[in-house]
């Protein structure tokens, strides 16, 4: 990996939706291979144009999204490599049956997008609004999961993602999130990346929570508690031996995720630690609730998703002399 982290509280220039318009196009232009399938939401992200312009290669199948990961899966099996879009909810709940009996079970190749996951899905409601989508890609085995910061860890993964094997899900809001990578930085699929070094508590964050988990690590440091930040962009397959390596490190560690806790990254860490190396555990998540109606600030107040969150949550697990 070639990283270069210069987070400073700023929004990325350009959003998720802008990468998604601009790069599907070019990556079906650039792979005969490749075949671009949406579930009504080609306006949403952008591509409505080219899908007009190229119908043979960008598919519109309507409000059926498990129809959706059917044809796609049909056209893995003929050798195609299936990139599918809707929103986070319907990426992942909707069709879960499609994919993963279509997709993991059979052995094909499914690229699903999940938009505006978490309290991203802001005034779509809380019907729109997926908290339990990463535990449920995470009950496919073989299945991939990632969650990118900036549109710069796209562009590095996404690529990726599509050439990988097996039912691989990204989930991502289509606005901005915190820029916190510089364009051209290079990405592992699998391997967590360390934003900051601390001794005294690692906290570690994906997708949205990135931003928040270091603006929580330098209010931390003004109360005298010094935090590693690890961006664990992908939750499937977890990067166990640096999740290891810094829990022994720090003896504390505290998961960010802009998910139900059940099931999501505090659950595939904890259960990381509590085989290889037993640790105070802390998490800033949803808890046991639905979503429900609101802007994104005022969701992440609701539901404890602030750096303000974060801290409180490092402050509670950190061992003090």
């Amino acid at each position: 990996m070639s990283v270069k982290v210069i987070y400073d509280g700023s929004a990325d220039s350009r959003t998720f939706k802008e990468y998604l318009s601009t790069n599907i196009p070019a990556l079906l232009e650039a792979h005969e291979d490749y075949i671009y399938l949406d579930a009504d939401l080609m306006s949403c992200i952008g591509t409505a144009k080219y899908a007009k312009a190229h119908p043979e290669r960008a598919i519109n199948v309507g409000i059926a999204e498990a129809n959706m990961a059917g044809i796609a899966a049909g056209l893995s099996a003929a050798g195609f490599k299936p990139i599918c879009h809707t929103f986070g909810p319907f990426a992942s709940r909707r069709c879960y049956d499609q994919v993963f009996l279509s997709g993991g079970y059979a052995k094909n190749d499914l690229t699903m997008i999940g938009t505006d996951p978490g309290v991203t899905a802001a005034m779509n409601g809380g019907t729109h609004m997926p908290f339990e989508d990463v535990a449920l890609y995470r009950a496919i085995p073989g299945a991939t999961i990632v969650d990118p910061a900036d549109t710069a860890q796209m562009a590095s993964i996404f690529p990726q993602l599509i050439e990988r094997k097996g039912v691989k899900y990204v989930r991502c809001n289509r606005k901005s999130n915190d820029r916190v990578y510089e364009d051209g930085s290079e990405f592992e699929i699998g391997k967590g990346v360390v934003l900051r070094e601390g001794a005294d508590v690692t906290i570690i964050a994906a997708g949205f929570m990135v931003g928040r988990a270091i603006k929580a690590a330098e209010m931390l440091k003004e109360k005298g508690i010094d935090a590693t930040v690890i961006d664990m962009f992908t939750i499937k397959p977890l990067d166990e031996d640096l999740i290891v390596e810094y829990a022994e490190k720090t003896g504390a560690v505290v998961t960010v995720e802009n998910h139900n806790v059940i099931g999501g990254l505090y659950s595939a860490v904890a259960e990381v630690l509590a085989r290889r190396c037993p640790t105070r555990v802390g998490h800033v998540a949803v808890e046991d609730e639905f979503g429900e109606v609101g802007p994104v600030d005022y969701l992440a107040e609701r539901f404890g998703l602030t750096a303000e969150h974060i801290v409180e949550a490092a402050e509670e697990v950190v061992v003090r002399e």
